[in-house]
């Protein structure tokens, strides 16, 4: 084996031994609204699930020179956003909107993406996504980067609503071959779902 050790290395190595390695990751697409009124959205893989007991995911934001990313900043003071599942039929439009554009224009007037009002938050979500989540911010975290900067926001967000398509629900589950997810490997590469299999928890 190989021993590389974080301190000794640059966060552009770093990066590329994490994303190398901890695959496939889910992606999460994330609507949130600026102080003007900008609808904002952005692909992000270092997304999970926190908790089912309050539902809760995290979703973490590297920073650029020390400065938080729109979706951090708009998280931060609207203490709201939406968080899309990312599937085979939406990831070529949601791969548009990780193109770096000025504050004030919406990424996704650029992706074509179709907005849509949520139910209980301001912003709104996108109908081309078949599972998506309304969020509050639960906490944020600034984690700081080797030379004492800034360098990422830990966002843990409290889901308050569930949207999902019909046609993925069975009997209070989420048929995965149906959702389509696509996962984050490295570079420019992604995974579908592939072959499923089972294994029985041991009693």
């Amino acid at each position: 084996m190989l021993s590389f050790y974080p301190e000794s290395q640059s966060e552009r190595e770093n990066y590329k031994l994490l994303i190398g390695s901890i695959i496939p990751r889910p992606i999460a697409f994330v609507t949130t609204k600026a102080v003007d009124g900008t609808l904002n959205g952005a692909p992000f893989s270092y997304f999970n699930i926190v908790s089912s007991n309050p539902p809760m995911v995290s979703l973490a934001i590297q920073r650029k020179n020390g400065n938080m990313k729109d979706t951090a900043r708009n998280i931060t003071e609207n203490g709201e956003f939406v968080i899309h599942i990312v599937d085979e039929q939406n990831v070529d439009n949601i791969n548009k909107t990780a193109a770096t554009l000025p504050s004030n224009k919406s990424e996704i007037t650029i992706a074509g993406l179709t907005p849509i009002p949520s139910e209980r938050i301001s912003v709104p979500g996108v109908q081309e996504a078949k599972v998506r989540f309304e969020c509050k911010l639960e906490q944020i975290i600034a984690l700081d980067a080797a030379d004492g900067e800034k360098g990422s926001d830990l966002i843990l967000g409290k889901i308050i609503t569930y949207y999902i398509d019909e046609e993925i629900y069975e009997d209070g589950k989420i048929n995965p071959v149906k959702l389509a997810a696509i996962s984050r490997l490295a570079g420019a590469n992604y995974a579908k779902v592939g072959e499923i299999f089972s294994i029985e928890r041991p009693k």
